[in-house]
């Protein structure tokens, strides 16, 4: 039988996306950032078309900008603008990056057995409505090989074991080495170690319920339902050396009532998991995310 083989649609926003350009900057914050942010792009020949801000106290606290703009011919320009604006960073204290709106980030998306999220980012690739490239799948189960083949996509099948998680590690970080920008743990059902996380720091999203820290351990959905929640939710963050414990980039929650058993429960969580990952990617790969310490400022 002759396998399917999906490729994404075009964006609809990427044939214009050629000579756009993506700033993020925080800095202490202190009157005239703005004007000299956009005056220099001015000066550049550059045309900002968005911009979005956000101080945490005007007197002393910190200061995140957005900026979108167009430069004629980006790629030849885009080197010495960077350079120039150094000038103006050391200026006001700033850390800052810029990236190429046309370049896509490349996705290496792990999974284990539960299929919900990774179905919604594969969706959501297939339709354009996610503009990255997904390099990879990574599973420690070899149930989703067809599914994600079916797609034209790379399947790496890494079992893993307590005696051969090291091992495993090794081989994952070779898979994704020089072809991953960000790292997707779509119910993934492993602990990522500390020197995995060092590769990629900030550029690992995890997706988990939001019952934590009220109901650790196993079948959370069990412990909510019979406690009786009223709101059941979940967490998308960039994964840290502390267990679920990194910067949040995005939420949500819907309400229950005791007509809905655990199965129902377990049903209304999936359907939230797998839009908030899909969010949180979404925003990542659009360069919308700054994290400042354990919390994030996100432009969406």
């Amino acid at each position: 039988m002759q396998q399917n083989t999906y490729q994404p649609q075009q964006s609809a926003r990427r044939a214009n996306n050629e000579n756009r350009a993506r700033m993020l900057i925080s800095c202490p914050d202190r009157p005239g950032i703005v004007a000299a942010v956009s005056q220099f792009l001015y000066e550049h020949g550059a045309n900002i078309v968005q911009s979005d801000q956000y101080t945490m106290d005007p007197e002393g606290g910190m200061f995140f900008i957005r900026f979108e703009f167009d430069l004629n011919d980006l790629p030849k320009q885009l080197p010495q603008l960077q350079e120039d604006f150094a000038r103006v960073a050391d200026r006001f204290d700033m850390k800052w990056l810029t990236f190429r709106a046309a370049r896509k980030k490349r996705l290496a998306i792990f999974v284990s057995k539960e299929d919900h999220c990774l179905l919604e980012l594969l969706w959501q690739w297939q339709a354009g409505d996610l503009d990255a490239d997904i390099a990879m799948v990574i599973s420690n189960h070899p149930d989703m090989r067809e599914l994600v083949e079916s797609f034209g996509i790379t399947y790496h099948h890494i079992p893993v074991t307590p005696d051969t998680k090291e091992e495993a590690e090794r081989q994952q970080l070779e898979a994704v080495a020089d072809k991953a920008d960000l790292i997707v743990l779509a119910r993934y059902m492993q602990i990522i170690t500390p020197k995995f996380i060092e590769y990629y720091p900030n550029r690992i999203i995890n997706i988990h319920h939001s019952f934590l820290p009220a109901f650790v351990g196993g079948k959370p959905y069990a412990q909510a339902y019979k406690r009786g929640v009223k709101i059941i939710g979940a967490t998308a963050h960039y994964v840290t050396e502390e267990l679920d414990g990194g910067p949040i980039i995005e939420q949500d929650v819907q309400r229950v009532s005791h007509r809905d058993d655990v199965t129902e429960l377990k049903r209304i969580g999936r359907t939230i998991e797998r839009v908030v990952l899909a969010r949180a990617v979404k925003w990542h790969i659009e360069d919308r995310v700054l994290v400042h310490q354990n919390k994030t400022v996100v432009f969406s």
